[in-house]
């Protein structure tokens, strides 16, 4: 489609995660790009890690609204990634993403404090409505001034990316403004 005032992203209304920020963790980059798209089409401003250790990294650093998060992870699987994630009384919302049906898992990451369980593959606009919802109930989020490597500045974005992709792309930062992610 040939871009028009009408049709840009500026003109559109902001999406009902306009600025929320979310950080997507799986080791599949087919899951990563596709719920990276659909995040971003809804507004919100993501980060990209594909293993445990870089999640919880994020986390401590400069922490986001929200978590999807993987079971099956490298380097650190999703429930220990969720057990110090969630171990904060100011902890984000964290839904976890699993192909995993076992109950026995799902009532476990309730133990830890999970926020949301979803079955793979998770229908997208379910899990957009799900993380809307929750955002809605949490309400405003209060957040330290200063740096932070949540932003739609496209120049930073490319730094960013190109810094985690360098080490064999363990994540990527993509701003919520650009569908292709500014990259």
């Amino acid at each position: 489609m040939r871009e028009t005032p009408e049709n840009t992203r500026a003109n559109l209304p902001p999406g009902r995660l306009e600025d929320v920020r979310v950080l997507i963790v799986d080791d599949d980059r087919d899951v990563l790009d596709t719920f990276d798209a659909a995040f971003q089409s809804e507004g919100a401003l993501t980060w990209l890690a594909m293993d445990g250790n870089e999640a919880v990294d994020v986390c401590s650093d400069d922490p986001p609204d929200v978590v999807i998060l993987d079971m099956m992870l490298p380097g650190r699987s999703g429930f220990l990634a969720l057990e110090k994630i969630k171990g904060k009384s100011d902890s984000p919302i964290v839904i976890m993403v699993t192909a995993n049906e076992g109950r026995r898992h799902q009532a476990y990451a309730e133990s830890l404090g999970v926020d949301g369980y979803m079955i793979k593959p998770v229908p997208l606009e379910r899990l957009l409505d799900r993380v809307a919802t929750l955002v809605r109930e949490r309400g405003p989020v209060q957040r330290a001034e200063g740096a932070s490597k949540w932003t739609d500045d496209d120049e930073t974005n490319e730094t960013d990316a190109d810094a985690n992709s360098s080490d064999g792309g363990d994540g990527e930062s993509s701003g919520g403004g650009d569908a292709d992610g500014g990259d």
